[in-house]
């Protein structure tokens, strides 16, 4: 919902300024097997609120540790009465923990950030400041990144991927450090694999998506919890996003130009054997070129109908709207923007 005095041309601002004393803050944290980071985490986070003076609750997702994670959770809660948390009974990922966060949280913004202290909680004021310019997603973008370069290099390839699959122009998708209003954690949902592309997500939702570069610090304790088969994973999740996005409310759009092309190609084949056959009388070998041709043609013709089949089922379930109305003027009414519109 939106209040009366909201401007319908500017990205939504429910909470005003970002500095305002008044602003509420949750700090969303996933976490799995990372107990001997929470506590400095914890300490960090408490200088930066004391500092500002924000109303904060430092909320924690347990993703199934197996090590003491929960228990120095417990410890900090009691100590500090702004600490809650979620405990998952086993190992869901990285997704599931902020789909969980995100449904519980009720606070004007949103910080996110992970548990292995990679991420510096002295960055919260900055990504709060890039929420007051008029974004309503800010990214973190660690343009000094401190890890191996197993993970650097895949990391700098999949983002080159994810920037132009997107149409979204940001150089770091998957940093763990961002900042969202709450409209958008709201109007998001984060299904399993999700959390890489949540800024091509609301983008795609109409969101205005800003980015900052942070400080990113060697990782001290632990291990990553990533391994090489995430980049596999990443690029098939990446389909996934397309499909929900671009191409969601129009899969024929997607599949009838990939078999059109395909069936194009088999009917070029075809006609050259035929052109063969007509001129010299016999195909001149050409065997393994034609059953090529047949093959494209039928494939062609199969993605086609993967597409249209694709396009009844959406038309028949009614696909969700692609679009989110933010304030409306009446005909005949006053200029002022009405008051009880709502997010479709």
């Amino acid at each position: 919902m939106f209040s009366g005095d909201a401007n319908p041309f500017k990205p939504s601002n429910r909470c005003g300024t970002m500095t305002e004393s008044n602003l509420t803050l949750t700090i969303v944290i996933p976490l799995l097997n990372e107990e001997e980071s929470l506590e400095p985490l914890h300490e960090k986070i408490r200088q930066v609120i004391d500092q500002h003076e924000y109303q904060v609750t430092i909320f924690f997702v347990d993703d199934g540790s197996t090590d003491n994670s929960y228990e120095v959770i417990q410890r900090l809660a009691d100590k500090d009465p702004s600490v809650s948390a979620l405990r998952f009974r086993r190992n869901f990922g990285k997704s599931a923990a902020l789909e969980a966060a995100f449904r519980e949280v009720a606070s004007d913004v949103v910080i996110t950030m992970d548990a292995d202290l990679q991420d510096d909680p002295e960055e919260i004021p900055n990504l709060l400041a890039k929420l007051d310019e008029g974004f309503d997603l800010v990214s973190g973008w660690k343009r000094k990144r401190h890890d191996p370069i197993t993970k650097t290099v895949p990391s700098k390839l999949f983002n080159w991927v994810t920037v132009r699959a997107s149409g979204l122009d940001i150089h770091d998708f998957n940093c763990g450090l961002k900042a969202y209003r709450h409209d958008v954690v709201e109007e998001l949902r984060v299904a399993r694999g999700m959390h890489r592309y949540l800024p091509a997500l609301a983008h795609w939702r109409g969101f205005r998506v800003g980015e900052i570069p942070v400080r990113h610090h060697p990782r001290i304790h632990g291990t990553t919890k990533f391994g090489a088969a995430r980049l596999v994973n990443g690029f098939l999740d990446l389909l996934t996003v397309l499909l929900m996005t671009r191409y969601g409310g129009r899969p024929m759009h997607l599949f009838g130009w990939v078999g059109t092309f395909i069936s194009m190609a088999g009917f070029a084949i075809c006609g050259y054997i035929g052109f063969l056959r007509l001129v010299h009388g016999w195909i001149m070998n050409r065997y393994p070129l034609l059953f090529l041709g047949v093959l494209l043609i039928l494939l062609g013709t199969q993605i086609l109908a993967t597409g249209l089949l694709a396009d009844v089922i959406v038309s028949g379930r009614g696909h969700q709207s692609d679009f989110a109305i933010v304030d409306r003027l009446r005909v005949g009414s006053s200029s002022e923007p009405d008051a009880g519109t709502s997010t479709l």
